[in-house]
Protein backbone atom coordinates (compact mmCIF):
# COMPACT_ATOMS: atom_id res chain seq x y z
CA UNK A 1 0.00 0.00 0.00
CA UNK A 2 1.09 3.22 -1.03
CA UNK A 3 2.11 5.97 1.44
CA UNK A 4 0.34 9.26 1.09
CA UNK A 5 2.92 12.04 1.49
CA UNK A 6 1.69 14.62 3.44
CA UNK A 7 2.35 18.37 2.59
CA UNK A 8 5.15 19.72 4.45
CA UNK A 9 3.94 22.37 6.79
CA UNK A 10 7.15 23.78 6.92
CA UNK A 11 6.89 26.52 5.02
CA UNK A 12 3.23 27.61 6.62
CA UNK A 13 4.98 30.53 7.50
CA UNK A 14 6.84 31.88 5.50
CA UNK A 15 3.65 31.41 2.75
CA UNK A 16 1.44 32.80 5.12
CA UNK A 17 3.56 35.72 5.85
CA UNK A 18 3.90 37.25 2.13
CA UNK A 19 0.59 36.29 1.64
CA UNK A 20 -0.44 38.79 4.24
CA UNK A 21 2.24 41.00 2.90
CA UNK A 22 1.08 40.91 -0.49
CA UNK A 23 -2.72 41.47 0.69
CA UNK A 24 -1.24 44.39 2.62
CA UNK A 25 0.30 46.09 0.00
CA UNK A 26 -2.83 45.34 -2.51
CA UNK A 27 -4.37 46.94 0.73
CA UNK A 28 -2.71 50.08 0.87
CA UNK A 29 -2.63 50.66 -3.21
CA UNK A 30 -6.05 50.10 -3.49
CA UNK A 31 -6.58 52.81 -0.53
CA UNK A 32 -3.59 55.04 -2.60
CA UNK A 33 -6.18 54.90 -5.59
CA UNK A 34 -9.24 56.19 -3.92
CA UNK A 35 -7.17 57.95 -2.05
CA UNK A 36 -6.20 59.88 -5.18
CA UNK A 37 -9.46 59.36 -7.08
CA UNK A 38 -10.95 61.63 -4.22
CA UNK A 39 -8.14 63.84 -4.33
CA UNK A 40 -8.81 64.27 -8.35
CA UNK A 41 -12.63 64.85 -7.74
CA UNK A 42 -12.02 67.44 -5.21
CA UNK A 43 -9.52 69.26 -7.60
CA UNK A 44 -12.03 69.44 -10.16
CA UNK A 45 -14.75 70.65 -7.99
CA UNK A 46 -12.65 73.06 -6.39
CA UNK A 47 -11.58 74.51 -9.97
CA UNK A 48 -15.09 74.43 -10.74
CA UNK A 49 -16.01 76.23 -8.23
CA UNK A 50 -13.19 78.97 -8.12
CA UNK A 51 -13.93 79.30 -11.75
CA UNK A 52 -15.96 82.68 -12.14
CA UNK A 53 -19.30 82.32 -14.21
CA UNK A 54 -19.86 84.39 -17.31
CA UNK A 55 -21.53 87.33 -16.68
CA UNK A 56 -24.01 88.46 -19.07
CA UNK A 57 -23.18 91.47 -21.50
CA UNK A 58 -24.37 94.35 -21.12
CA UNK A 59 -27.21 95.53 -23.30
CA UNK A 60 -25.01 98.92 -24.84
CA UNK A 61 -22.06 100.94 -23.97
CA UNK A 62 -20.13 104.03 -24.71
CA UNK A 63 -16.51 104.64 -23.17
CA UNK A 64 -13.12 106.33 -23.76
CA UNK A 65 -11.77 110.09 -23.91
CA UNK A 66 -10.56 112.15 -26.80
CA UNK A 67 -9.63 115.17 -27.95
CA UNK A 68 -11.69 117.24 -30.95
CA UNK A 69 -9.69 118.64 -33.68
CA UNK A 70 -8.92 121.97 -34.34
CA UNK A 71 -7.52 124.32 -36.60
CA UNK A 72 -7.05 126.98 -33.84
CA UNK A 73 -5.21 126.77 -30.36
CA UNK A 74 -8.85 125.25 -28.50
CA UNK A 75 -8.54 122.52 -26.85
CA UNK A 76 -11.73 120.45 -26.47
CA UNK A 77 -12.50 117.08 -24.69
CA UNK A 78 -15.43 114.38 -24.41
CA UNK A 79 -15.15 111.80 -21.91
CA UNK A 80 -17.66 109.26 -21.57
CA UNK A 81 -18.51 106.26 -19.20
CA UNK A 82 -22.03 105.25 -20.32
CA UNK A 83 -23.52 101.78 -19.63
CA UNK A 84 -26.71 99.80 -20.07
CA UNK A 85 -27.15 96.82 -18.37
CA UNK A 86 -28.62 93.35 -20.26
CA UNK A 87 -31.63 93.54 -17.09
CA UNK A 88 -32.30 97.15 -18.89
CA UNK A 89 -32.36 96.49 -22.48
CA UNK A 90 -35.55 97.62 -23.41
CA UNK A 91 -35.46 100.85 -21.48
CA UNK A 92 -32.59 102.69 -22.59
CA UNK A 93 -33.21 105.55 -20.49
CA UNK A 94 -32.23 103.17 -18.03
CA UNK A 95 -28.89 104.05 -18.60
CA UNK A 96 -26.20 104.79 -16.10
CA UNK A 97 -22.64 106.22 -15.77
CA UNK A 98 -21.10 109.50 -16.37
CA UNK A 99 -20.09 112.35 -18.89
CA UNK A 100 -17.38 115.48 -18.73
CA UNK A 101 -16.56 118.15 -21.46
CA UNK A 102 -14.09 120.64 -21.05
CA UNK A 103 -13.38 123.24 -23.93
CA UNK A 104 -10.59 126.26 -23.37
CA UNK A 105 -9.09 128.90 -25.17
CA UNK A 106 -5.79 127.31 -25.61
CA UNK A 107 -4.13 123.57 -23.25
CA UNK A 108 -4.20 125.04 -20.05
CA UNK A 109 -6.08 128.20 -20.74
CA UNK A 110 -9.51 130.06 -19.40
CA UNK A 111 -13.22 128.25 -20.78
CA UNK A 112 -16.00 125.87 -19.59
CA UNK A 113 -16.35 122.61 -18.10
CA UNK A 114 -19.17 120.03 -17.10
CA UNK A 115 -19.75 116.81 -15.67
CA UNK A 116 -22.81 114.92 -14.99
CA UNK A 117 -24.81 111.43 -15.17
CA UNK A 118 -25.84 109.47 -17.96
CA UNK A 119 -29.49 109.12 -18.22
CA UNK A 120 -30.28 107.70 -21.54
CA UNK A 121 -28.02 105.65 -23.98
CA UNK A 122 -28.90 104.32 -27.51
CA UNK A 123 -26.06 102.33 -30.05
CA UNK A 124 -26.66 100.98 -33.17
CA UNK A 125 -23.93 99.51 -34.78
CA UNK A 126 -20.92 102.14 -34.26
CA UNK A 127 -22.74 104.93 -33.20
CA UNK A 128 -24.10 105.89 -30.14
CA UNK A 129 -26.17 108.39 -28.23
CA UNK A 130 -26.46 109.44 -25.40
CA UNK A 131 -27.63 112.18 -23.01
CA UNK A 132 -27.81 113.17 -18.91
CA UNK A 133 -27.58 115.47 -16.44
CA UNK A 134 -25.05 117.79 -15.92
CA UNK A 135 -24.36 117.95 -11.77
CA UNK A 136 -21.41 120.23 -11.89
CA UNK A 137 -20.12 122.90 -14.05
CA UNK A 138 -17.79 125.84 -13.86
CA UNK A 139 -21.12 127.57 -16.15
CA UNK A 140 -23.54 128.29 -13.36
CA UNK A 141 -26.42 129.40 -16.14
CA UNK A 142 -26.40 125.18 -17.90
CA UNK A 143 -26.25 123.29 -14.17
CA UNK A 144 -29.18 121.15 -14.14
CA UNK A 145 -29.83 121.21 -17.71
CA UNK A 146 -30.02 118.02 -19.79
CA UNK A 147 -27.32 117.64 -22.69
CA UNK A 148 -27.06 114.97 -25.29
CA UNK A 149 -24.29 113.74 -27.03
CA UNK A 150 -23.16 110.88 -30.31
CA UNK A 151 -20.33 109.62 -30.98
CA UNK A 152 -19.36 107.22 -34.28
CA UNK A 153 -16.50 104.50 -33.03
CA UNK A 154 -14.45 104.26 -36.22
CA UNK A 155 -11.25 102.99 -34.30
CA UNK A 156 -8.93 105.60 -34.26
CA UNK A 157 -11.28 107.97 -36.50
CA UNK A 158 -13.65 109.08 -34.26
CA UNK A 159 -16.67 111.13 -34.48
CA UNK A 160 -18.80 113.58 -31.89
CA UNK A 161 -21.41 115.60 -32.00
CA UNK A 162 -23.58 117.34 -29.24
CA UNK A 163 -26.83 118.84 -28.44
CA UNK A 164 -25.85 122.65 -28.75
CA UNK A 165 -24.01 121.94 -31.76
CA UNK A 166 -26.34 124.72 -33.68
CA UNK A 167 -26.52 127.12 -31.11
CA UNK A 168 -22.52 127.27 -30.37
CA UNK A 169 -22.55 126.62 -26.92
CA UNK A 170 -24.17 124.37 -24.13
CA UNK A 171 -27.55 125.50 -23.30
CA UNK A 172 -28.37 122.86 -20.67
CA UNK A 173 -31.79 123.44 -21.39
CA UNK A 174 -34.70 120.97 -19.02
CA UNK A 175 -37.05 120.43 -21.93
CA UNK A 176 -34.18 118.46 -24.32
CA UNK A 177 -35.97 114.95 -24.95
CA UNK A 178 -33.63 111.77 -23.59
CA UNK A 179 -30.85 110.45 -25.95
CA UNK A 180 -31.35 113.64 -28.28
CA UNK A 181 -28.43 115.03 -29.76
CA UNK A 182 -26.54 116.28 -33.45
CA UNK A 183 -24.73 114.09 -35.87
CA UNK A 184 -21.42 113.40 -35.37
CA UNK A 185 -19.99 115.99 -37.28
CA UNK A 186 -16.71 117.02 -35.29
CA UNK A 187 -13.30 114.90 -35.77
CA UNK A 188 -11.25 113.14 -33.01
CA UNK A 189 -7.87 114.73 -33.26
CA UNK A 190 -5.53 111.54 -33.43
CA UNK A 191 -3.46 110.23 -31.10
CA UNK A 192 -5.41 111.89 -28.51
CA UNK A 193 -7.63 109.02 -27.41
CA UNK A 194 -10.26 106.79 -28.42
CA UNK A 195 -13.98 105.85 -28.03
CA UNK A 196 -15.81 102.33 -27.90
CA UNK A 197 -19.21 101.65 -28.55
CA UNK A 198 -21.17 98.17 -27.67
CA UNK A 199 -23.77 97.63 -30.29
CA UNK A 200 -27.39 97.60 -28.79
CA UNK A 201 -29.38 94.58 -29.36
CA UNK A 202 -32.96 96.09 -30.20
CA UNK A 203 -35.38 93.96 -28.64
CA UNK A 204 -37.51 93.18 -32.00
CA UNK A 205 -40.97 92.49 -31.56
CA UNK A 206 -41.62 88.73 -31.92
CA UNK A 207 -45.19 88.73 -33.09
Amino acid sequence: MSRTTAPSTRNYPRVIAVGAALLMTAGAAGVAVASGDDSARSASHAEAQAKPQAKPREAAALTGSAKMYRKTTEDVTFTFDAHLAAKDNRDPSKATGTFRFVHLEKPGGKGGWAKGRIDCLMTGGKVATASGIITDTNLKEIKGGRVGFTVHDQGKKDRVGYSWAAVGRPDGTKKLPKCTSSAPHEKVRQGTGDFQVVPWKVPYPTN
